[in-house]
């Protein structure tokens, strides 16, 4: 098996996908895996309109054709009628995972109260996890690593930490983080000794 990570990015909106401003999600994504990733990965992006045959598609694609582990949306996961991430991974899903969605919102709801409108699921496809991501880079971030105090204790933990192992449970390859910016999470009996 390839110790490899395949990434899948998938940036959703309709203004960015006709080029009436510059995307931001995937930019943030791909900074943010170069700092918090220790392991080797690569990445496939995609930039498309808020269509739900289209992000289904994408989403099939990335997990089915081009074998990513992880694929991360950003944006469309609001109460707005063209927001249908949500709806599109239901759709592809295989099984859903309600913990990413909750934790997403309760991170989000310390920084901003309308958190509560995010409508962010996480499901597994095949061998496959995905997750939709709030759509601005501060929030992808914060989504990702969690909350710290002051002197850099964690306080909530972001939603990677729990990634990795996931991952390994659903046959995926062994990933290590760069645990200044995440900790990785694994039972003591998963944890594999460093080489």
């Amino acid at each position: 098996m390839s110790e490899l990570l395949r990434i899948g990015l998938v940036s959703i909106s309709d203004r960015a996908s006709s080029g009436i401003y510059e995307d931001k999600g995937i930019p943030a994504l791909q900074a943010w895996f170069g700092k918090a990733l220790a392991s080797p990965w690569e990445m496939e992006t995609r930039l498309i309109p808020d269509e739900q045959p289209l992000i289904e598609a994408a989403l099939i694609e990335l997990c089915d054709v081009a074998g990513c582990h992880l694929v991360l949306t950003t944006g469309g996961t609001g109460p707005a009628p063209r927001d249908v991430t949500p709806e599109a991974t239901l759709a592809v899903a295989d099984r859903v995972m309600p913990g990413f969605g909750e934790q997403m919102r309760q991170i989000s709801l310390a920084f901003v109260p309308t958190a509560i409108l995010s409508r962010q699921v996480g499901v597994i496809r095949g061998k496959s996890l995905i997750l939709n991501l709030p759509g601005q880079p501060k929030a992808i971030a914060e989504t990702l690593e969690g909350l710290k105090d002051a002197d850099g204790a964690q306080k909530v933990p972001g939603i990677f930490a729990a990634v990795p192992y996931c991952i390994d449970l659903i046959g995926g390859p062994y990933v290590e983080t760069d645990e200044a910016v995440v900790k990785a999470f694994r039972p003591k009996s998963a944890i594999r000794p460093k080489a």
